[in-house]
């Protein structure tokens, strides 16, 4: 066993170089004294745990699991964020060379069990607190919205920071900045709003003290939000599209592969089936530059979906064209640069509506 002072010299420092910070220190949880946990890495020895106690750390050989001494992941120094790496695979992308929209939103679902897992919640229902499992509580997305600047390319090493936060009874939100690690350029940023649904009624469910006391320790103190400005897409209401939609895409059915670990479709799965309906031309010409998902029905295993898409005026881009003397018409190169949809995910057989979404593309970049 290995004992290490709080005040050891720099040689004990540099000694400690292989060593990687899985837990920081969190304010809140131990007010009288630091706590850490460290995992060092000899070369002739599994990782081992130093858990802190009485201001030593003691290291214990054989603690942790393959997939934490393995995963590009960890706690950042205050313990209130969480970043990973991850390496774009060849089959992450697409026909435009650079990794899908459903690859981004797979790995912001990753990093955010991720950062659960690190901080002690179950993966069992993703990021379930222990009073939420005992009350069968789950939580589901209500909102998502994803903005990507620049998409990664094969072999591209992608790094994502996320973080979450209390919104009062209603819910949590979780927010992720995305970056290309060998430049540090912001490429993308991304949030969510999630609430709390009974796993057997399938009923939504306020955030009650305990479990709010639970998950508040892990989220910053101040307000913290990935599209700060008040005026964001984000924050936009989506109109509900009706039935008199210009594409469509009839008769969609959920795979096996496509239900997630609480038995409903996985929150991806709808972000396919909105791009289902896309006209093959936007598809050749465009690419996604924001999508932003409204979730109020989930769907089954057994369900039938439709997705239809509409073209969508936007307000602002209409006035920039007002004051730039133009009519707005197709020919004008500010709006052959921009697209914008509304979408409408239903039930075929008694056309409830699952999800709303709007899209926004912009002109594919000269490779």
């Amino acid at each position: 066993m290995l004992k290490l002072s709080w005040n050891a010299t720099t040689d004990h420092v540099k000694a400690l170089a292989q060593c990687r910070f899985l837990d920081a220190p969190r304010p809140g949880l131990l007010p009288s004294r630091r706590r850490a946990v460290v995992s060092c890495y000899p070369a002739s020895k599994a990782p081992s745990l130093a858990v802190v106690s009485d201001g030593l750390a003691w290291v214990e050989p054989g603690s942790g699991s393959l997939a934490d001494r393995l995963r590009l992941g960890s706690l950042t120094e205050d313990g209130l964020s969480y970043k990973e790496r991850f390496i774009v695979r060849c089959y992450e992308v697409g026909i435009n060379k650079t990794a899908t929209v459903e690859t981004i939103a797979n790995l912001l679902q990753e990093v955010g069990c991720n950062h659960a897992q690190s901080v002690g919640f179950s993966t069992d229902g993703f990021a379930t607190t222990t009073t939420m499992r005992k009350m069968n509580l789950i939580w589901v997305t209500a909102r998502m919205h994803i903005e990507i600047y620049k998409y990664p390319a094969w072999s591209d090493v992608v790094e994502i920071e996320t973080w979450c936060q209390g919104e009062g009874r209603i819910g949590t939100r979780r927010d992720w900045i995305l970056k290309d690690y060998a430049n540090g350029q912001v490429i993308g940023r991304a949030t969510s709003k999630w609430v709390m649904m009974n796993q057997e009624t399938r009923r939504l469910q306020k955030v009650d003290d305990d479990v709010r006391d639970e998950y508040l320790i892990f989220c910053p103190r101040e307000s913290r939000l990935a599209f700060p400005e008040e005026n964001n897409g984000s924050l936009k209401k989506i109109a509900k599209l009706e039935d008199t939609a210009q594409y469509s895409r009839l008769g969609l059915i959920p795979r096996r592969a496509d239900l997630d670990m609480n038995q409903h479709v996985n929150n991806v799965t709808y972000i396919g089936w909105v791009l289902e309906s896309m006209p093959q031309e936007i598809i050749d010409s465009y690419e996604l530059q924001t999508i932003t998902l409204d979730y109020r029905r989930e769907c089954q295993r057994n369900d039938v979906v439709d997705s239809l898409s509409s073209h969508e005026p936007d307000e602002n881009l209409e006035a920039i064209l007002q004051l730039n003397g133009t009519n707005g018409s197709a020919a004008s190169p500010t709006t052959e640069d921009y697209r914008q949809f509304l979408h409408l995910l239903r039930l075929s057989g008694d056309g409830l509506e699952i999800n709303r979404g709007r899209t926004q593309w912009r002109k594919k970049p000269m490779r």
